[in-house]
């Protein structure tokens, strides 16, 4: 007598993995962005908890991290950044977090931003890297930090300008901008890098009067 075999007592198949939660609710994703824009650390922790996006833009394309980094909220910054808040994200102007705590003289967000990865050769609307302006606003503390980078000190704008051409032309000489000049220089910048008209950083400094930024400049071998 042959027995057939019993059949396979059947099992139930394993239940689906619930997704991580996420807040589907467009309101939070604003109020993360308002809530960093102020400085609350405990409202935008909450509302990183419940799901909100952390890339959600606001009307001028701004992420929550840019807000962050115009208002210099450090602490905010680092809980945007460890919760994978994109440094490189563009707002409508251009802007990112780096490039805007380069802009404003934010040393410590742009230490953090570098850190998480800026890209430090992003080009704004003006067609430059963030070493132009902040040579421009005087940011010593900037320029020197964005020289130990891989930045291109020699980078030309739209308008036809280096940075080291703006401290110059849009500086105002004193004590600041020279000392700019003097860590461009030191960095390497090519000292007779004209612009689009042809004239060069040290007929700029000369027609300017200034003379200490002159004197660097020839002393590097600036004609």
């Amino acid at each position: 007598m042959i027995l057939a075999e019993t059949p396979p007592t059947p099992t139930r198949p394993p239940e689906p993995t619930a997704p991580r939660s996420r807040s589907t609710n467009a309101a939070d994703d604003r109020s993360l962005i308002v809530a960093s824009s102020a400085g609350d650390l405990v409202e935008t922790r909450r509302l990183l908890s419940a799901g909100a996006n952390i890339h959600a833009i606001n009307e001028t394309g701004s992420t929550a991290l840019m807000v962050a980094a115009l208002a210099n909220h450090i602490e905010v910054g680092r809980v945007l950044i460890a919760a994978g808040a994109n440094v490189n994200a563009k707002d409508s102007s251009l802007e990112n977090p780096f490039s805007i705590s380069a802009v404003n003289g934010n040393l410590e967000f742009l230490r953090m931003t570098i850190s998480a990865g800026a890209d430090v050769n992003s080009i704004n609307r003006f067609g430059g890297v963030a070493l132009i302006p902040a040579a421009e606003r005087g940011h010593v503390e900037i320029v020197r930090e964005l020289l130990r980078t891989r930045i291109n000190i020699d980078h030309v704008n739209r308008l036809g300008w280096t940075a080291l051409l703006e401290a110059i032309i849009l500086g105002d000489g004193g004590a600041r901008h020279t000392e700019i000049v003097r860590l461009l220089v030191a960095g390497g910048a090519n000292v007779n890098l004209a612009d689009g008209a042809g004239k060069t950083p040290l007929a700029h400094a000369r027609d300017r009067g200034y003379r200490e930024i002159a004197a660097i400049l020839e002393a590097a071998g600036a004609r």
